[in-house]
């Protein structure tokens, strides 16, 4: 009886195989840590691909090891990756060069030209700085110009999920939920772009060096027999187009209209909105395919944001996760006045480029306790930030949270969430919510559930919702309109002659 589901879930920190019933009830579960990432010089960051797929396999052999009677019991699989991780692979399928993650910093110098029309068209809607950005963004670009041999041999330049998908049948074919990147992508179709779409243009890819893509919830092919050798699922299962980590997390807290908002408290922190419209966040930069076939993720995403955690734990001594509640608990809500703007990593979707973090307000009365609660609260106004401008773009309002991710798991950071929003901030039944999602489209994929409303009422819920206090809201909203909104305004110029004294952001040295 084939009556579960495999999801395969390859995020930043672990690749995790779980498996599912049809009512969304975690069975198994398998976690490998990723702790092969390379920084060949400054701003960048690397992962040899097949450790990836080996570290997939050891998860999936050691499901197996585990809980032998569930193997013959798989109905489908389904992938979800981190996103904007990149992969060149030959004409046999080999990886051409280690794949660039999405934390690399690296940038293109030489950008391919753009045509006279599309540049004339770009200077009249004031975006010709948000379209270099991209290009110099483009890792695409960036190993055309550094390393043309790799380049030239290319057969097809992959995301992760792609890899990994071709990895399990054989075939160059993928999920249109999974494209986030700096790829010909058409975000409001989910299809590849048009021939005389621009993006052609501003990145040096072919139409014929990318995979086919299907919609989320539908067979893209069946487990060959290497791939059978090497993960022990049996060969012919099904392998199900799901979406990417953030898109299938959305997906599984349950959250498929704007009513509902899917935050999560990953290395990446976001905001998401599933919306049945085509919504930019912000002019020109589209919203991400959703999980759900033909919705899409309204996002704001805060770069590094939970990434903030590991750091603090590792400057501050901190040995165990379970510390961090007693350190909450030992700071009361403002953080002593100490307040934090969380713009660790500059980029397109902060205020400006030359944005940094600032701490503000420090004085002798703060210690660790301090700094940590200043740092998840400084988090959480930058998401409600998020909110206010996804409200705004889409002209809908938003009534509940929904947390996903490693700081779902904390009551208290839970309870500063719904604070800060003024919204009730509820928890899903699963932490795993991004393998959750996948294996939602699996479910639909092989006709376990017959519709994906059908599929989201049986597989999600909710266990907890933390209402908003008062007294502690009324606190935290003076201090996100009359301090937090205000930081970046007033520290911008500062941010702006760091940058041009020594360099950073933007050195040369992270740049090549």
């Amino acid at each position: 009886m084939r009556d579960l589901l495999l999801a395969l879930d390859n995020g930043t920190q672990s690749v995790r195989a779980l498996i599912f019933d049809a009512n969304g009830n975690l069975l198994a579960k398998e976690r490998v840590p990723l702790d092969e990432y390379a920084s060949p010089a400054p701003g960048r960051h690397e992962h040899d691909p097949l450790g990836f797929w080996r570290a997939l396999c050891r998860a999936c052999t050691a499901l197996w090891t585990q809980q032998p009677g569930l193997r013959e019991r798989i109905a489908a699989v389904a992938v979800t990756t981190q996103r904007a991780t990149v992969v060149n692979v030959d004409e046999r399928g080999e990886p051409l060069r280690p794949a660039i993650t999405w934390l690399d910093q690296r940038k293109a110098r030489q950008l391919p030209p753009l045509s006279l029309l599309w540049r004339t068209a770009f200077s009249a809607a004031r975006v010709t700085d948000t379209i270099r950005y991209l290009q110099r963004e483009a890792e695409a670009n960036w190993i055309a110009e550094n390393e043309p041999q790799i380049w030239q041999r290319t057969h097809k330049f992959l995301l992760l999920s792609g890899f990994l998908n071709y990895k399990l049948t054989g075939a160059f074919t993928d999920s249109a939920g999974a494209q986030v990147g700096y790829v010909p992508f058409d975000y409001k179709h989910h299809r590849w772009a048009a021939k005389r779409d621009w993006k052609w243009q501003a990145v040096c890819v072919q139409a014929q060096m990318l995979p086919e893509l299907r919609a989320p919830g539908s067979i893209l092919g069946e487990v060959h027999a290497r791939a059978a050798q090497e993960t022990g699922i049996a060969q012919g299962t099904p392998v199900v187009a799901a979406g990417t980590d953030k898109a299938c997390e959305v997906l599984g807290a349950g959250c498929t209209g704007p009513r509902t908002a899917a935050l999560s408290f990953g290395s990446a922190a976001t905001i998401n909105v599933c919306s049945p419209r085509y919504v930019e966040p912000i002019p020109f930069i589209p919203p991400y395919p959703a999980a759900l076939p033909g919705a899409y993720d309204v996002e704001v995403q805060i770069f590094r944001g939970y990434w903030m955690v590991r750091w603090f734990m590792q400057q501050f001594a901190v040995a165990d996760e379970s510390e961090l509640d007693a350190l909450l608990d030992a700071s009361p809500p403002g953080a002593m006045g100490l307040m934090v703007q969380p713009y660790w990593t500059p980029g397109l979707r902060a205020p400006g480029p030359h944005a940094k973090g600032a701490m503000i307000g420090f004085g002798d009365v703060h210690g660790k306790a301090h700094v940590y609660r200043a740092l998840l609260e400084g988090i959480a106004y930058a998401l409600r930030e998020g909110k206010e401008r996804i409200e705004r773009r889409g002209h809908f309002t938003i009534e509940s949270l929904r947390v996903a991710g490693g700081g779902s798991q904390s009551d208290a950071a839970m309870q500063l969430t719904a604070d800060i929003f003024g919204l009730p901030a509820e928890r899903p039944h699963v932490f795993e919510t991004s393998g959750l999602g996948a294996a939602i489209d699996a479910a639909v994929a092989t006709g376990m559930h017959a519709t994906f409303d059908d599929a989201v009422r049986a597989m999600t819920r909710t266990v907890r919702t933390f209402e908003p206090d008062p007294k502690t809201r009324a606190m935290y909203d003076a201090l996100y309109e009359r301090v937090y909104k205000q930081m970046y305004g007033r520290l911008s110029p500062l941010y702006e002659a760091i940058a041009e004294i020594t360099g950073y952001p933007g050195a040369p040295d992270a740049s090549g």
